[in-house]
Parts: structure tokens; C-alpha cells; sequence
């Protein structure tokens, strides 16, 4: 039996979770709402405030949708109770992010600035100049574009300048040494 898919999931208070017909699991609460469309091998009963999810038999594939699923439909309670969020910072001379409306403008060493929209159900923050905090209801979509925003200018391992998430360590090199030879 898998560890992860039969621990039940307990569902807080301000959160309403509805099981529609062929596994679309819907869930709103403080943050907004979300869908979420699951695997119709799997058996998904709601008792109260706690969700279960079960398999019908042991076969591979059933095996391997079982804690996915049950960990998918955990992201989704969470993201609407809680929400998720991604930190980043930018470090380097000169680079510097602002927000302005819906668009966030990165300065980070190229001859023009990088101008990216923010997408449906995630929104964008900055703080400081160097700091950009993306925060959301979907986590893969909360991580995925954090992703994109920090594949502008990835941390570079000779200096360290780029965009990196808040907390990651960047494996510095070091440069050449500069010894002449006769």
C-alpha cells in the first residue's frame, strides 16, 4: 500500500470541497477557487472534513497514481487555504526589478529591460528592488513561473549575479589565476 495515498486528507474549516461526476474535484476557500481533474481509476470518497483516496487494484499503474493523486488533491486544498509562493532576489550591480501595473520590469545587464505579464491566477510583487515574490493558488504554476522569471538571468557561479530564489546556494568557481609564463 502506498505511504503517501492513504493518509487521509483533512479539510479546514473555510474550505468547501465538492467531488463532481468522473473525478473533477472542486475547491474554494479563502484564496479562490480550483479545479482539479483526477485520474478516474482512482476512488475518491468524502466523509465530513476528511478526503480519502483508493485504489481499485494493485496493478502498476494503479500503484503509481495513487499517492499522486492523493498528494495533487492535498496541493489543492492547500493552495486555496494558504496559497504558495516563491521568493527571489536579485543580486549584481545595476540589476533591479519594478513592478508597474501588471508587468514586472527586470534591468538585469542587458542593453533593454526584460518586460514579463503576469498570467492568469498568479500575481507578482516587488517589494524591493532586488526582491520578487510570486504567490498563487496552483503550486506548479506558482513554481513554473517563478522558473521562467529566474531563467532570465540564472546565477552565474564566477560571481553570483542573477535572479536565484531566496535561500539557494550557488556553487561559486574560481577564475583564472593570471600567472604569466616566460
Amino acid at each position: 500500500m502506498s505511504r503517501i495515498g492513504k493518509m487521509p486528507i483533512n479539510v479546514p474549516a473555510g474550505v468547501t470541497v465538492t467531488i463532481a461526476e468522473g473525478n473533477l474535484v472542486t475547491a474554494k476557500g479563502p484564496k479562490g477557487e480550483a479545479q482539479l481533474q483526477i485520474h478516474p481509476n482512482m476512488i475518491i470518497a468524502q466523509e465530513g472534513a476528511v478526503i480519502t483516496v483508493s485504489r481499485p487494484n494493485d496493478e502498476k499503474e494503479n500503484r503509481s497514481l495513487h499517492g499522486l493523486s492523493r498528494t495533487l488533491l492535498n496541493n489543492l486544498i492547500v493552495g486555496v487555504n494558504e496559497g504558495y509562493k516563491k521568493e527571489l532576489e536579485i543580486i549584481g550591480v545595476g540589476y533591479r526589478c519594478a513592478k508597474e501595473g501588471k508587468k514586472l520590469t527586470l534591468n538585469v545587464g542587458y542593453s533593454n529591460p526584460v518586460v514579463i505579464e503576469e498570467k492568469n491566477g498568479i500575481s507578482i510583487e516587488a517589494p524591493a528592488p532586488n526582491k520578487i515574490i510570486i504567490s498563487g493558488v496552483d503550486k506548479q504554476a506558482v513554481g513554473q513561473f517563478a522558473a521562467e522569471v529566474r531563467k532570465v538571468r540564472p546565477p552565474e557561479p564566477y560571481k553570483g549575479k542573477g535572479i536565484r530564489y531566496v535561500g539557494e546556494y550557488v556553487r561559486r568557481k574560481e577564475g583564472k589565476t593570471g600567472a604569466k609564463k616566460k
